[in-house]
């Protein structure tokens, strides 16, 4: 598929990988999300985001291993909104940065 914006508009939960831009679009749509990490990547950033996502109650994780249990225990009315980006703040930052404010 091109493009995966139908699916996670209707989707009533969303099960992916811990890759940035899956979860970005994901939490962006205010859609539940589990992530599923794969905990054989050497240098595993994915596990990384797994965490701090989950540490800011926006997603569930797991490992492929726990799965079953997680979506048999999961709780997602304890999940948070992901909060939206502030690009306008960046590029302010980066204006600063670079002298030209």
């Amino acid at each position: 598929k091109d493009s995966l914006a139908e699916d996670l508009q209707s989707a009533d939960l969303v099960i992916s990988h811990a890759g940035a831009g899956s979860c970005l679009e994901t939490l962006e749509k205010g859609k539940p999300l589990i992530v599923v990490i794969n905990d054989k990547l050497m240098d595993n950033h994915q596990l990384e985001l797994a965490k701090q996502l989950h540490k800011d109650d926006c997603v569930l994780y797991c490992s492929c291993s726990t799965l079953v249990e997680t979506l048999q225990s999961m709780d997602l009315s304890a999940l948070k909104p992901f909060p939206p980006g502030q690009p306008e703040k960046f590029a302010s930052f980066l204006d600063k940065v670079f002298g030209l404010q």
